[in-house]
């Protein structure tokens, strides 16, 4: 198939998780066989901080404008197979109007913060997708699954919605023989409704063990911020470097946003990626988690600081070392990227 993706950015991994998902299922459907054109705004913020420019498993084209865009590349869009709009497209639904108007293939909204989204829209505050656009698209690719599908064909009139999840690229992410330099450690960009979990789960319990060592890895994190002194601040790790960064954590933390976790069956991205690498992944608590990874057995959970602290100072390091095992092959079986183009695959060509 030739497909067209508009997303916010395959070139740059800065400050964003669409990137590695984009690279990672992306690669695996031009491994398929299918002929990918990607759609990025030239937008300042990545432009200095591209690490991957050039993609070779598909054609990347930055434009400044849509009205270039349309008018050079309309008859290629128009001609298409499929055409995917992801969330927080710049000017997300005048590009979805077009789309929706002008493709002659298959049209999907690939939604990777659809809590998010849905939030907006219950506003009609979303800048990327307007209410009266979803029932245009031929199908809603969402990152969040269970309950939260129901409510995009039955509240939103979408005709087909599907979950497709974030996933894992195992040629990345995988385990590495280096010795563990941290006891827990937390690799995300900053959120304002994440940082009372970090705070809970990770500032006390590293304020309260001062023999323990402890690390956060992400942008945009407030410079007000006082970090504990036993914990090392990263500003930023591209996907090259996450594999060493988790294999160097006894431990490692996963955060879900609040509308996430109010939504439930919303995996992160972050999750597979310390799974993938067989460490062992402490998170907090969201409906569908399970169906996951089962708790006890390929995750650990914990509420406070008090519940971590007690995994971190006194967990078995034999059972330590078999949840991360026991998580890596639940990820490899079902989550890795390509898993995830094959989904996407059976979507476009069965509904």
């Amino acid at each position: 198939m030739k497909i067209v993706v508009f997303g916010l950015s395959i070139t740059s991994s800065w400050g964003n998780g669409h990137a590695t998902t984009y690279r990672g299922l992306l690669r695996e459907m031009a491994g398929r066989g299918h002929d990918i054109l990607f759609l990025e705004r030239d937008a300042r913020w990545y432009a200095a901080h591209r690490d991957l420019p050039d993609p070779s498993f598909c054609k990347t084209l930055l434009y400044s404008s849509l009205e270039s865009l349309f008018g050079d590349y309309g008859a290629e869009i128009r001609q298409a197979d499929c055409v995917l709009v992801g969330s927080y497209v710049h000017q997300g639904i005048e590009v979805c109007r077009w789309v929706t108007q002008n493709a002659k293939g298959l049209t999907a909204f690939y939604d990777i913060d659809t809590p998010v989204t849905l939030a907006a829209l219950a506003k009609d505050d979303c800048m990327y997708l307007s209410r009266d656009l979803i029932p245009s698209f031929d199908m809603y690719l969402s990152f969040t699954g269970g309950p939260t599908l129901n409510e995009i064909e039955r509240r939103y009139g979408s005709p087909a919605a599907r979950p497709l999840y974030c996933s894992v690229d195992p040629l990345i992410h995988h385990p590495l023989q280096v010795a563990p330099k941290w006891d827990l450690g937390y690799l995300g960009t900053y959120s304002g409704d994440r940082q009372p979990g970090l705070e809970q789960l990770l500032c006390r319990p590293a304020k309260a063990w001062g023999e323990g060592r402890f690390v956060v890895a992400g942008a945009q994190y407030p410079p007000e911020i006082a970090w504990p002194k036993n914990t090392h601040r990263i500003e930023h790790l591209p996907p090259e470097s996450h594999s060493e960064f988790y294999c160097s954590q006894r431990f490692t933390l996963n955060l879900t946003r609040e509308q996430m976790q109010l939504a439930g069956f919303s995996p992160s991205v972050r999750l597979f990626e310390a799974a993938a690498c067989a460490v062992p992944v402490i998170s907090d608590r969201w409906p569908g988690l399970d169906q996951f990874f089962v708790p006890g057995e390929e995750i650990l959970l914990a509420s406070g600081s008090d519940q971590m602290l007690g995994i971190l100072k006194d967990f078995p390091e034999d059972e330590r070392r078999a949840v991360g095992e026991r998580a890596r092959e639940r990820v490899l079986h079902s989550h890795t990227a390509a898993c995830r183009a094959e989904e996407l695959e059976g979507y476009l060509y069965y509904g």
